[in-house]
């Protein structure tokens, strides 16, 4: 076998096109083995919804408290009719005074009205009978001064006549006065009464707005005065507010009618409030502000709990790349731009920062991509290999 196969081999090696083949070597038109470029993490910049959110945290309190005081004062208190925690419309009862001194005063001033009518009618009286005879008393004067013009009348008689007409005027000036001393009187006493009818409305201590009762500090027995403390302290329409305490950086963020999600400890769902008030001031010690939320839903919260809110100040859809992408420097804001390999530090603007995404307002543009984590071990003019994040 080993004979048969020598022979082949020198059979072939004679014929005719026949060559031993050579190793090949490498030639300068072959391609050169490619560098090892590192791999870097990429994120390509897209447009997202962002929503810059303020967190803050505060005491649950009445947007409105109402005290309700006393209208009339030294009459005591026969019975109460709303208790702390109750809903009340306005114009309900809510206690009642004892109206027996202010009963025995009408019944006086009834009698103190009538007669004062009666001397009114006897005025009346009065005055149309001094005006008649001033008027006799005047006619007489004129047919004296007459008669003694003619001659028939001595000038003493017309001075008595005179003198008459006089003193007849004189009584009814008096008995007229009378008459307006009697009509004051009755004003005075229609007036005393007057007010003494709406002492006896006042004895019944009304709401004067709905809204849950907050404290009650009128007891049974007790005389009704409006120097001491409230009787009652009203919930205006049972609405309450979260007043917020605000760092002075976010507070120039927020406006009135801003949107707020609400937490209390225990509650299962947010609430929903409405920013209603952003106080102008800041405290100078803690440097916070203050902002007054409302609460839409306010019968599952109390007055005087703990709440955070987290309130809504902008949203809109921009450009927007990781957190870890934007690094800082002396210059600002930046990010590791990656084109076509080629890494190059761009300067950027940045708005907001929701989650992990945050803004940029100018600097790149959608579709770029840039260094997912700044942190990296990468510098202006380095060539990576650029491997988009989520596909490694």
């Amino acid at each position: 076998m080993r004979k048969f196969n020598f022979a082949l081999a020198v059979a072939l090696a004679g014929a005719p096109g026949f060559a031993w083949a050579e190793a090949a070597a490498p030639t300068a038109e072959q391609p050169a083995v490619q560098e090892a470029l590192p791999a870097i993490s990429v994120s390509q910049v897209t447009r997202q919804m962002l929503k810059d959110r303020v967190i803050a945290g505060g005491l649950v309190g009445a947007v409105e408290e109402v005290l309700v005081q006393p209208l009339v004062e030294g009459q005591p208190i026969e019975t109460l009719e709303a208790d702390v925690g109750d809903y009340v419309e306005a114009g309900q009862v809510l206690a009642r005074l004892s109206t027996s001194t202010l009963e025995l005063q009408r019944s006086q001033l009834k009698a103190a009205l009538a007669a004062a009518r009666a001397s009114v009618a006897q005025a009346e009286a009065g005055v149309l009978e001094t005006r008649a005879s001033a008027d006799e008393a005047q006619r007489v004067a004129d047919r004296t001064r007459a008669l003694n013009k003619s001659g028939n009348a001595s000038q003493a008689a017309l001075d008595q006549a005179l003198a008459a007409a006089t003193a007849a005027a004189a009584r009814a000036t008096a008995s007229q006065q009378t008459l307006e001393s009697a009509q004051a009187q009755v004003e005075s006493a229609e007036a005393q009464l007057a007010n003494v009818e709406l002492n006896l409305t006042r004895t019944k201590v009304v709401a004067p707005v709905a809204g849950e009762v907050l404290a009650r500090n009128a007891q049974v027995g007790a005389v009704a005065s409006a120097a001491g403390q409230a009787m009652f302290t009203l919930m205006k329409d049972g609405a309450l507010e979260v007043k917020a305490e605000i760092a002075e950086s976010d507070l120039v963020k927020l406006q009135q009618g801003m949107s707020a999600t609400i937490r209390t400890v225990g509650m299962a769902e947010p609430l929903r409030g409405t920013v209603r008030l952003v106080e102008p001031g800041v405290n100078t010690s803690t440097r916070l502000g203050t902002a007054r939320i409302t609460v839409d839903n306010a019968r599952v919260v109390r007055a005087g709990m703990y709440a955070d809110a987290e309130i809504l100040a902008a949203e809109r859809e921009t450009l927007a790349v990781p957190v870890t992408a934007v690094g800082a420097s002396a210059q600002g804001a930046s990010v590791m731009k990656v084109t076509n390999g080629v890494v190059s530090q761009v300067q950027v603007e940045t708005g907001i920062r929701d989650g992990g995404l945050v803004e940029i307002r100018s600097g790149l543009a959608e579709g770029d991509q840039v260094v997912t984590k700044a942190g990296a071990f990468v510098r202006d003019g380095d060539r990576v290999n650029a491997v988009l994040a989520g596909t490694q």
